[in-house]
């Protein structure tokens, strides 16, 4: 038996390496499934807030004739917006998902624009599908930001876990790369000037 103990000590340790590098790779595996899944509903939010666009536009078109160059722009930047491919690979880079923030972000502005140009239009702002679609559109974009901030707060763990000693070896071997996240849009971190 003790000729045989060297043996089973190896034998214990490498057994127990295995089962830690599986778990280990599994583990990975499932915060890189969290992170897609996360970003699923950021676009299905996106979407959401893309669909809901036209309906507005023709609804505020009605009352407000005058005011082409908003809804231009609107239709352009939803237009910009839906021509870009989003895809998985995009979580892997971050100048890509930079340029679809930027994208987004434009669009939130035009459609800001569009909802300030309601203001000049007491009969448009007593509209009731006018109403519930801001309504809808406000929603919509309150769900974007929950959704990106759990989206980020994915990445965030996601990218923790491959970073971290002993995890960092399996995610080497594995082929796990770190995420692109989301960041504040420029300027973000001024407030705007107001004038009366």
């Amino acid at each position: 038996m003790k000729k045989n103990l060297p043996l089973i000590i190896i034998g214990a340790v490498v057994l127990i390496t295995v089962f830690w590098f599986i778990g280990a790779q599994n583990g990975l595996v499932t915060k890189e499934e969290a992170v897609t899944a996360s970003w699923s509903q950021v676009e299905n939010v996106y979407q959401r807030r893309m669909d809901l666009i036209p309906n507005l536009v023709e609804t505020v078109k009605g009352y407000a004739a005058q005011e082409e160059e908003v809804f231009t722009k609107v239709t352009e930047m939803r237009s910009r917006v839906g021509q870009m491919t989003i895809s998985e690979e995009m979580l892997n880079n971050p100048e890509a998902l930079q340029r679809f923030q930027s994208a987004q972000n434009e669009l939130g502005g035009a459609l800001s624009r569009l909802l300030a140009v309601s203001e000049n239009y007491p009969e448009l702002k007593s509209n009731q599908n006018f109403l519930a679609l801001q309504s809808q559109l406000e929603g919509t974009e309150n769900r974007i930001t929950v959704e990106r901030r759990r989206f980020i707060q994915t990445v965030q763990d996601y990218n923790t876990a491959i970073r971290r000693f002993p995890t960092s070896l399996v995610a080497s071997i594995g082929g796990f790369d770190k995420k692109a996240t989301f960041s504040a849009a420029e300027g973000a971190d001024q407030a705007p000037d107001v004038e009366f």
